[in-house]
């Protein structure tokens, strides 16, 4: 189910269009639909630590980390 989401928005959306508002609530939406798990908690961690360095302006780590939230959905 969240691969389907997920297949809307792929997981080189964080590197191309960069770290984004748009592109943190899509993946956010996404990390909502997944069945609970460790592997939804781990992608919720990786949310909060892609936000984190959105607000320090480290765009290169918050797309990092959004990508690695993104794959989490994709490969559980």
């Amino acid at each position: 189910m969240a691969a389907v989401v997920l297949a809307a928005v792929p997981a080189s959306a964080a590197r191309m269009e960069g770290c984004s508002g748009s592109n943190l609530m899509k993946t956010e939406t996404a990390v909502e639909s997944m069945a609970d798990g460790d592997a939804k908690w781990v992608a919720y961690k990786e949310m909060t630590d892609a936000q984190t360095a959105m607000l320090d302006g480290k765009m290169g780590v918050c797309a990092v980390h959004l990508t690695k939230a993104m794959r989490i959905g994709t490969t559980k």
